[in-house]
């Protein structure tokens, strides 16, 4: 008896183990979850599915209706509403989906490492590493844009709308949306831009480009 408790504790260590390695990656990036985090995911989770394999033995017959495998499948929905606490809206700008991911997908390793799939599990861990090591934002090849919105006024502007849209594209950046609005009263017409910034184009570029008798804003 006490050989199979021997047994089941070291997949609650290899998990443990697989959410250490994880953590540390996230850890070094200075993400809002680290190591104790999803080393307890990990754990947990593989707790949780060691549960449901194996302590209703003396409960189950033929007769009975209860269904053991709701323990799982709570910790799928469960760590969800963990993850939605990394998660963060700033005006255009969202953060945390990666670490939400990441802890979703360490439950999961440890959920196949509690259920006795240890090559499984421990291949999901270095996939995990694998992708947010290699994929990461850092890496010149996976850089993403910068979303921003640009409006600017400007009286009697000689620019047309596709005046506009070609110097930018010149400069590496995709126009997503563009909107404009004459004021006759002040005599002024208005351009509202979504743009796609490219890491490499400064924002000072952009700027120069619209600044003099035009009014500017540029929402980050």
């Amino acid at each position: 008896m006490y050989q199979y408790d021997i047994y089941l504790v070291i997949r609650l260590l290899i998990a443990a183990l697989c959410g250490v390695l994880i953590g540390m990656e996230r850890k070094n990036r200075a993400k809002e979850a680290g190591v104790r985090t999803h080393c307890l995911v990990a754990c947990a989770a593989a707790l949780m599915m060691v549960l449901s394999k194996y302590a209703y033995w003396d409960a189950l017959s033929d007769t009975s209706r209860l269904d053991p495998s709701k323990v799982a499948a709570s910790v799928v929905s469960g760590v969800g509403f963990l993850g939605a606490g990394m998660i963060f809206v700033h005006k255009r700008n969202i953060t945390g989906l990666t670490t939400a991911a990441g802890i979703w997908a360490t439950a999961g390793v440890g959920m196949a490492i509690g259920s006795g799939m240890y090559v499984v599990g421990i291949a999901m861990t270095l996939l995990i590493l694998l992708v947010q090591i290699v994929l990461h934002s850092d890496n010149s090849w996976f850089r993403p844009s910068k979303l921003k919105r640009l409006t600017f006024s400007c009286p009697e502007n000689p620019r047309t709308q596709s005046e506009i849209t070609e110097m930018l594209q010149k400069k590496g950046i995709t126009v997503s949306d563009v909107s404009m609005k004459k004021d006759s009263k002040n005599n002024l017409v208005e351009f509202s831009l979504l743009l796609e910034i490219p890491e490499d184009v400064p924002v000072s570029e952009i700027i120069n480009e619209f600044e003099g008798d035009c009014t500017l804003t540029l929402d980050y």
